[in-house]
């Protein structure tokens, strides 16, 4: 739906299925009854979540033409596509796996691109479009530096043969659309300075010169073409956990001119062992599950930061007092505590303030995805969650609090 500050949708990664009559199903049940609770007066924008199976039925004339109809029909648009998992996301064991096929691959390269083909046609006239997609890789999936380059390297060709696509799609239809990545800990881009290292000393570096051969532009407007088709996914859980602060991020991506994609609304699980920390583990244990990964990074009383690549790894190591625990599980955005427990919806809150301050983005997307695996008492019927979070946030964004970036 379109609000003061952006569009703002929930991405639809929520809801199981790997084929398109899977994704088409869950859409129609669910989209209506969200829409008739928040935009029943306008019409309301779909972050669209499309494994690779589904995206080899919609990009066929006949299956897109119906969802075009269905779509005009019940008053939605698509403005974002979420290309992170390329396969099964639900109810089976995905850790490191969404990743796969990772960056270096061509498989990860022809399934983005057929996601900006769909995309294409179905996003609105007069509007940008993006597609949201893993920080290269995982990085324990090479054991030296020497390997990582090298992965570092063909992923950066490949995302390299996406904006070529993108170039050429705006030249020929107007539209312009960008590929999102989004930083994740442990991943090959882990965090936001880690993204910006990359996109300015590999990304233009062999982009700028190739643009420049094959379209004859000079090197600022290379530059620039670069940097609109080539983003950021912000997730506001996975800057939590490595606790990055929030101006900090805004300051440096506003130095490098590097632009937000989509911010992705969502919050970490957030530990701090001041006390009862017998209690809090046995806690932590129902949040142990085998299905996503739980990256956890461990903030000690003198600031020092320690990494652990799951949960069940860092409950081992257990809890000492005056830590602070960030946990990637992305919990309701609209709960601050479960307990002894809590979740960075602070920090949530505090860079919805910074967009509406600094309009980062034209793009908002819930991202609560771990539904199915929370704790029992923490889960409530799927429509009823998504309709919360979004009145959540946009109860934060329509409170006229803002901060500035200090210096």
């Amino acid at each position: 739906m379109k609000t003061k500050y952006g569009h703002l949708t929930y991405c639809s990664n929520i809801h199981p299925g790997e084929s398109w009559s899977d994704h088409f199903s869950h859409l129609q049940k669910n989209l209506p009854l969200v829409r008739a609770n928040l935009s029943p007066d306008a019409p309301m924008g779909i972050g669209l979540r499309l494994a690779n199976e589904a995206s080899l039925e919609l990009i066929k004339p006949e299956v897109i033409a119906e969802f075009q109809t269905w779509l005009e029909k019940e008053g939605f648009y698509v403005f974002l596509i979420n290309g992170f998992p390329y396969g099964s996301f639900h109810k089976t064991a995905v850790k490191e796996n969404v990743y796969k096929p990772d960056w270096a691959t061509k498989d990860r390269l022809d399934y983005t691109l057929r996601l900006f083909s769909i995309l294409s046609r179905l996003l609105p006239e007069g509007m940008e479009g993006g597609v949201s997609t893993p920080p290269i890789s995982y990085q324990y999936f090479d054991t030296t530096d020497f390997d990582r380059k090298q992965r570092v390297a063909v992923a950066t060709k490949h995302i390299v043969d996406v904006l070529f696509y993108l170039i050429q799609m705006q030249k020929d239809s107007g539209k312009t659309l960008h590929l999102d990545l989004e930083p994740e800990p442990d991943g090959v881009l882990g965090n936001v300075e880690l993204l910006v290292q990359w996109f300015l000393d590999v990304l233009l570096p062999l982009a700028i010169p190739e643009i420049q051969t094959k379209w004859g532009l000079t090197k600022e407007v290379a530059e620039c073409t670069v940097r609109n088709h080539i983003r950021i996914c912000l997730d506001v859980c996975h800057s939590a956990v490595s606790f990055e602060d929030n101006q900090t991020i805004v300051k440096l991506l506003k130095e490098n001119s590097i632009q937000v994609g989509r911010i992705q609304i969502s919050s970490a699980l957030k530990v701090e062992f001041s006390k009862q920390p017998k209690e809090i583990m046995d806690l932590l244990v129902s949040f142990d599950e085998p299905t996503y990964l739980h990256q956890v990074i461990i903030k000690s009383d003198d600031g020092k930061l320690q990494s652990y690549p799951d949960l069940s790894e860092a409950l081992q190591r257990g809890g000492k007092p005056f830590e602070e625990w960030r946990i990637h599980f992305h919990v309701p955005v609209f709960l601050d505590s479960y307990g002894l427990l809590s979740s960075t919806q602070k920090e949530l809150i505090e860079l919805l303030n910074l967009q509406k301050e600094f309009s980062i983005t034209n793009s908002l997307e819930v991202e609560t995805y771990t539904w199915s695996v929370l704790p029992e008492e923490l889960q409530i019927p799927i429509v009823a969650s998504i309709i919360r979070e979004l009145q959540w946030v946009k109860s934060i964004l329509e409170n006229e609090i803002s901060v500035g970036i200090t210096e």
